[in-house]
């Protein structure tokens, strides 16, 4: 049972996954090194912010109130380039767009992906079922063009985490619980089953699948050979320095260099070559247990977050549990390199793209031919 904090606004209910990312605000990095917004504001001058893209790329939380102020500067003085009229700020339960345009849905949470996926049924849900339809929760979408033609091609999304009280509706639901006295909506979950675990862990991941415009309007082709479907148990194998490395090898992987899955993908890119990057993010939340302090990884691990205990696959694969299986989370936050050409392919964690909660990962052909 989760409580909920409503004191605000008395219709609204708060979800956990609100609370989970709340409490993502509070750092565990207890380093004294520069912060990324440090390191900005030593680079770039105000002259700078104006004339480049970091004017609209400043972010709270990552850069320092120094950089946000020549951001919000630089902003002030630029006139948009967009020509509809702004549609005034608020949340209701309609989804607004401007005057003018229109907006249609491509694919939702349980829509197929494949000729042979079957109906969507939210109270039978099963893994495999899963695996062969649109997963949950994404906020990146790259699109690759097939022999150049900008109205069919592969689109990649991303499928960062779930909320298993918004997708099993027959194990969750809105209760009441007393809290000081008072009676206050609360989010009633039921146990957790290794059925519901393996469902959440197909819902994550990613989703290959060719579309077509026809007339104007966007449509998923089923019958698409590049269609595919990665998950938190696809095979993956690690590249670059730390491939290999002791920290990285388990019981089940005695080489360090083969991972099932990637979790919690957040932003990416897709690359000059063709190819889609994967950032791994806030992969701290899937492991559970309790990190002795005398352990040789302890501080490691306590700079990530992790064990975060918030997803209970623990409970059900020992490889989420930094008792039992330590090293499995050395395993992720990588980013990780997709062929969408090949369905077939083997996705790659490049170690040397760095080891952190990766927000995106985005590239560019630079002036003198260098990718950065």
């Amino acid at each position: 049972m989760d409580h909920l904090a409503n004191d605000h606004n008395p219709d609204f209910v708060q979800t956990p996954q609100d609370l989970r990312e709340a409490k993502e605000d509070y750092g565990s990095n207890c380093s004294a090194n520069a912060t990324m917004g440090d390191i900005i504001n030593r680079r770039f001058s105000r002259r700078g912010f104006i004339g480049g893209s970091l004017a609209v790329a400043a972010i709270a939380t990552t850069v320092s109130p120094l950089a946000l102020i020549a951001a919000d500067e630089a902003r002030a003085e630029s006139k948009s380039t967009f020509n509809f009229d702004e549609i005034e700020a608020g949340i209701d339960e309609n989804h607004h767009v401007a005057p003018g345009y229109d907006a249609d849905i491509l694919l939702r949470w349980g829509d197929k992906l494949f000729a042979d996926s079957p109906d969507f049924d939210p109270l039978k849900q099963t893994a495999a079922a899963q695996e062969k339809l649109f997963g949950y929760n994404n906020d990146y979408v790259g699109f690759v063009p097939l022999e150049g033609n900008p109205d069919h091609g592969l689109l990649v999304v991303n499928h960062e985490y779930t909320n298993a009280e918004l997708m099993f509706p027959a194990w969750a639901t809105i209760g009441k619980e007393m809290v000081d006295g008072k009676e206050e909506d609360a989010v009633i979950m039921g146990e957790h089953t290794k059925d519901l675990v393996d469902v959440e862990m197909a819902a994550h991941g990613g989703t290959v699948i060719e579309i077509m415009k026809t007339d104007g309007k966007w449509a998923p082709v089923l019958d698409g050979k590049y269609n595919r479907r990665l998950t938190a148990k696809t095979p993956m194998t690690v590249s670059g320095p730390a491939a290999g490395h002791d920290w990285l090898k388990t019981k089940d992987d005695a080489t360090g260099t083969k991972v099932l899955g990637t979790i919690n993908n957040c932003a990416g890119g897709v690359t000059a070559w063709g190819t889609w990057l994967m950032a791994e993010e806030n992969i701290n939340n899937y492991f559970a247990g309790e990190m002795k302090e005398d352990h040789p990884q302890y501080a490691a691990f306590k700079r990530y977050g992790i064990p975060g205990n918030e997803y209970k696959w623990a409970s059900f694969y020992d490889r989420f549990d930094v008792t039992k299986e330590p090293n499995e989370a050395n395993r992720f936050g990588w980013v990780v390199e997709v062929d969408p050409m090949d369905p077939t392919s083997t996705p790659v964690k490049h170690t040397a793209l760095g080891r952190f909660k990766h927000e995106g990962c985005e590239s560019i052909v630079n002036k003198d031919g260098r990718v950065v």
